[in-house]
């Protein structure tokens, strides 16, 4: 089952003249995802997307995608059965349910897109089924995890601290830097990126170590630590912009997103080690196998304007580019890669795997499917 590098896929507004967006894949992308037996999801920002990549029936590439605001970072569990989402003032848990057991919209004679067939005709094996939201207020979420006791543990990078959600309040603070000074809403370090080691919170990123109101800008190039959170000490200085720490394989990576460069840091003397170069800015990591899936977006060059990226695409002869890689962590060669194309989708965040999964999709808001989807758990007692 090979897929053409010429393979694509386009979304297209109902009256739309053009698509909005196109993806295309790499020759064996979709040989990939055969034979890893995964789909990917991966969110935007810039237009509030929650993206699903599989394979349809037929062998071709499928994107499926919802609208959730402003939406950042994604977690998925181990067997890819709950997902967690951060949008823009709320943290969203999605459950897995069979595809076949969404009801079917009757076809709309006014709509050309309601008389498609239903979701499991479509291909579709697995539906994300939005089951909890939790009001938190614009605190500009980066990423989310679950720690081992199954709570919700996000980077809130408003205050520039972890925390997790209350029952009473916009959210519960559990730590923050020991350069920061107070507890305020001034986005003073960019705190972004969280790693779990053993089911508990271990090493964040922040672009600088900073303790004025949106002091890390002035330190973008440089000026990125990584921190050790059961010591307070910070482990490793020098990055750019780092973002998306992950525990794997014994090793912290990180994605030093200033200079395009996925690596791990060296616990011994705080060296960042160079894996791969993407021609992009990095943000959103997570591990398959011997693969990690990174994404990749196009500069703000307003915002971002004079970091090494710049200077290392130029060089290359390369344009920043949008989309997924797929580098294996031994070699660091990048096999497979899904480019983005259209000027509604530049900049990505997060990416998860989901296994076990060939053509995901995902219960939404905007049809009376979610009230009609009635499930019906074991039988408890009183």
């Amino acid at each position: 089952m090979s897929n053409n590098p010429s393979d694509e896929t386009r979304t297209q507004a109902a009256g739309a003249t053009a698509p909005w967006l196109k993806a295309q894949g790499s020759r064996f992308f979709l040989d990939w995802l055969h034979e890893q037996q995964v789909s990917l999801a991966f969110t935007t920002y810039q237009t509030g997307k929650l993206f699903f990549v599989g394979r349809k029936p037929d062998a071709t590439l499928s994107m499926f995608e919802r609208t959730y605001g402003h939406c950042m970072g994604l977690w998925a569990s181990p067997d890819g059965q709950t997902l967690w989402l951060a949008s823009r003032f709320q943290l969203w848990r999605m459950e897995q349910a069979p595809a076949q057991i969404i009801p079917y919209q009757p076809p709309d004679s006014s709509d050309p897109k309601s008389a498609l067939p239903p979701w499991s005709q479509r291909g579709y094996d697995v539906a994300y089924v939005p089951r909890e939201g939790i009001t938190t207020g614009h605190l500009d979420v980066h990423d989310v995890c679950l720690d081992a006791d199954g709570r919700v543990i996000f980077v809130n990078t408003l205050f520039g601290c972890l925390a997790t959600t209350s029952e009473k309040a916009s959210f519960q603070p559990l730590w923050r830097p020991p350069f920061l000074s107070s507890l305020v809403p001034e986005d003073r370090c960019h705190l972004n990126g969280l790693a779990m080691r053993e089911g508990r919170p271990a090493y964040v990123t922040v672009v600088a170590d900073s303790d004025v109101t949106d002091g890390w800008r002035d330190r973008r190039r440089d000026g990125g630590c990584v921190i050790d959170i059961a010591s307070n000490e910070i482990i490793a200085r020098g990055l750019s912009m780092p973002h998306s720490p992950r525990w794997y394989r014994d090793r912290l990576w990180v994605l030093n997103s200033g200079t395009g460069e996925l690596g791990w840091i060296d616990l011994d003397d705080g060296s960042f080690q160079s894996v791969a170069f993407c021609p992009g800015y990095l943000r959103g990591l997570s591990f398959f196998g011997d693969y990690a899936v990174a994404t990749l977006s196009k500069p703000r060059h307003d915002s971002f304007h004079g970091l090494d990226l710049d200077d290392r695409l130029a060089k290359a002869g390369a344009e920043p580019q949008c989309g997924l890689h797929i580098i294996n962590i031994e070699t660091g060669a990048v096999n497979h890669w899904l480019r983005l194309e259209g000027t509604m989708v530049t900049e990505l965040y997060d990416s998860v795997v989901l296994p076990g999964v060939r053509q995901p999709m995902a219960v939404g808001f905007q049809t009376n499917e979610i009230e009609r989807l009635l499930m019906v758990d074991q039988e408890g007692q009183i």
